[in-house]
């Protein structure tokens, strides 16, 4: 009997909620205490929408955490491990933030606007009152809030067509990451390339809740010479590309430097950072995980409710956190954290994966 998720006024609600029913939404889930459509029935047909057309997707999950005042840009840099001082207005980074010992508790993107304003577009988790609390206890004049801000993500091969059709040649002038403020028929939106894969595309950053309908409806009406459709971030493309995904692929006692994201850590950046004594420690005693994916044998696999253990001669050496059955590979394929003495050529791992145990070989990161 399939599942269901009862939609109720205890969860936030998208400004793009309606619009999502109204075309077809089969599934939600929640992220940062909101629903976010998970597929519109043909998961299969979405994924192929994103690999090899464009797909628009609700993700105003993606919550903006502003920093505001006159120690906006100290308190960024405070917050994560990347020496972002050289970030330009107008221009984001990735940014992992760690806590006081050095456990990754969110990877965000960072947009600066000004000197004294930045945003933190975050992943699951509550960012802004850990924000909150850390510019109390060091005095600094920021004023920490969640601005009305709810992005609309277009992406995949043909969604520079789309965002081009809509606002002209000069989004493809935007380099990664970058955005520029814009308006569509009175709708204040911000404009970045960026998005939750790597096929390429864009986030429209909604700056009036009000408006969600109608700006769903204008990219709809934009897309519909492309066969735009609706969907969601896919778990498959993802895996493939080897994004990590916080909430998924980081249990709560990962680092960065573990996960992969050791480009994104600066130790010997001039200023302080939450967890930077606590990483350095990490790399003088040496990283004990590291994070790769996994080519799992046997027939086509359906994608894990749990994390599973992974095994070598029946003892557990790692926690394989996703896996799913890529259509473009025609392979099994999973994303794991495992010991990190463990070689790219081992022999004799296997995934416990509720049913018989699967046989594994590593992979790097992203699949191919």
């Amino acid at each position: 009997m399939p599942f269901q998720i009862a939609i109720g006024p205890n969860i936030r609600k998208s400004p793009f909620f309606d619009a999502t029913v109204a075309d077809g939404v089969a599934s939600f889930s929640v992220y940062n205490h909101m629903f976010i459509p998970a597929h519109f029935g043909d998961p299969e047909g979405e994924y192929d929408r994103l690999i090899h057309g464009v797909a628009m997707w609700d993700v105003a999950v993606q919550r903006q955490v502003q920093l505001k005042g006159s120690d906006a840009g100290e308190l960024a840099q405070y917050l994560t491990a990347r020496d972002i001082r050289d970030t330009q207005p107008g221009q984001g980074k990735y940014v992992p933030l760690c806590d006081h010992d050095g456990r990754l508790i969110n990877d965000p993107v960072l947009l600066k606007h000004a000197v004294d304003k930045y945003w933190l577009s975050i992943a699951d988790s509550d960012i802004a009152l850990w924000a909150s609390a850390i510019a109390a206890e060091r005095g600094f004049d920021v004023q920490v809030s969640e601005p009305d801000v709810s992005p609309l993500a277009v992406q995949g091969p043909k969604a520079a067509d789309v965002v081009a059709d809509i606002f002209g040649d000069w989004v493809h002038d935007l380099e990664y990451f970058c955005f520029r403020e814009a308006e569509l028929d009175g709708i204040p939106l911000l404009v970045a390339r960026s998005g939750w894969s790597k096929q390429g595309g864009y986030e429209l950053y909604l700056r009036d809740a009000s408006r969600g309908t109608d700006l769903w409806n204008h990219v709809k009406t934009a897309g519909l010479p492309y066969d735009i459709g609706p969907g969601a971030p896919n778990d498959v493309e993802r895996i493939e590309s080897g994004l990590l995904s916080y909430g998924t692929d980081a249990d709560k006692h990962a680092n960065p430097l573990e996960l992969g994201l050791g480009k994104f850590v600066d130790l010997e950046c001039e200023d302080d950072f939450v967890g930077k004594a606590a990483l350095r420690e990490v790399v003088a005693e040496g990283i004990k995980r590291r994070r790769v994916g996994l080519f799992l044998s046997g027939g086509r696999i359906s994608q894990n409710v749990h994390p599973c253990p992974v095994c070598l001669d029946g003892n557990i050496v790692g926690t394989m956190s996703e896996c799913v059955y890529s259509p473009r590979l025609k392979k099994n394929i999973a994303l794991a954290l495992i010991e990190a003495d463990i070689s790219d050529d081992q022999k004799g791992l296997a995934v416990e994966t509720g049913d018989d145990p699967r046989k594994a070989n590593i992979s790097a990161l992203p699949f191919c």
